[in-house]
């Protein structure tokens, strides 16, 4: 059994407990937060679990094989360092880190130590976002361009703009969904509370071939919007994550291009455009929790010594360009290269 501690228990830490006391393979150690009434809620739920507000103590114990991290942003470089320097394997929350050079001291240490990194992109274990991969892959054809809408109403963040809160789940999906990677970004953004984060934002970016992507993020948004549009050659793909069951519909729609005379018998072609309309079908999906997989995945690699689906290099490529983007934000939607942003990181 590996045996794994949870430290946060805040709005996502109940939800990484409840699945980690689930889990096969895995036993539920010890829950650590700084909030005693967080701490009585654990005990009360999860008598047998130890509970502490002292991380050292995490550190120390060792029954602890994997600390779970799922605590403010700007805490889980010190954190994860930490749990890694006492041998312990990491899960932690998006996004991974700060910076980019956090982020990639986190994944050196991972490899240096022969660890498992894991970074909580829990969509990228949907059902959906898995299934959207395998048309990706099989039958969309050329990729065109990535549409996304992710806006709601809320919940602020004080340590973060909507681009570190938001977007990150699309650029996860991004990732994972489009083996080409971006070669540039541009942001352009705006903060309506003064004092606060930026909490409206548009993100574009730029890869070498034809492919365009665009996520668009708000928290000032009256109703609450996800739903991303997929362009290839032979197919297109809307995905809706609010929908309770057909959350993928594949369309057999697009263009098709064929040389036209020129009307007045020039010996100049020109490209017509024809439009292919055809059927619609929703694929089954699997519905089993996301965070259940990721979860589930993470003790397999930890007992296989393999590599997650979304380990620290996925965290670092994303982390990356959130970096990128938020440069470009302060610069009024500048085009930052992620080479660039690479080297000066």
């Amino acid at each position: 059994m590996i045996g794994i501690a949870v430290v946060g228990y805040g709005y996502w830490g109940p939800n990484l407990v409840r699945n980690i006391s689930e889990a096969a393979g895995a036993q539920l150690i010890s829950v650590c937060d700084l909030n005693v009434e967080r701490l009585a809620a654990v005990k009360s739920r999860y008598p047998a679990v130890t509970i502490t507000d002292d991380f050292e103590e995490v550190l120390r114990d060792p029954r602890v094989d994997a600390i779970a991290i799922a605590t403010p942003v700007f805490t889980h470089f010190k954190l994860a360092m930490q749990a890694m320097m006492a041998g312990k394997h990491v899960f932690v929350e998006k996004p991974m880190a700060s910076t980019t050079d956090e982020a990639s001291r986190m994944v050196e240490e991972a490899a240096r130590r022969r660890l498992v990194l894991a970074v909580d992109h829990t969509f990228v274990h949907t059902g959906a976002v898995r299934k959207m991969r395998e048309l990706v892959e099989s039958g969309l054809g050329d990729m065109y361009y990535y549409d996304s809408v992710r806006v709601n109403l809320g919940l602020f963040q004080h340590d973060v703009s909507v681009i570190w809160d938001l977007a990150v789940h699309d650029l996860s999906i991004l990732d994972h969904v489009v083996q080409e990677r971006p070669v540039a970004v541009s942001a352009t953004g705006m903060s309506h509370v003064l004092g606060e984060p930026e909490n409206i934002a548009y993100l574009t970016l730029f890869f070498e071939s034809k492919l365009i992507a665009h996520i668009h993020v708000n928290w000032l948004a009256p109703v609450k919007v996800r739903r991303t549009l997929i362009g290839g050659s032979s197919k297109m793909i809307v995905y809706d994550d609010l929908e309770p069951s057909e959350k993928i519909k594949v369309y057999d729609k697009g263009i098709t291009m064929c040389p036209n005379s020129d009307a007045y018998g020039e010996k100049v072609h020109q490209m017509m455009v024809g439009y292919r309309s055809g059927d619609m079908w929703a694929p089954k999906l699997d519905m089993t929790e996301a965070l259940k997989r990721e979860l589930d995945q993470f003790v397999d690699c930890i007992e296989q010594n393999s590599r997650p689906i979304t380990d620290g290099q996925a965290g670092l490529r994303v982390v990356r360009i959130l970096e990128a983007a938020s440069r470009s934000l302060a610069q009024r939607g500048r085009i930052i290269e992620l080479e660039e942003a690479r080297l000066i990181a």
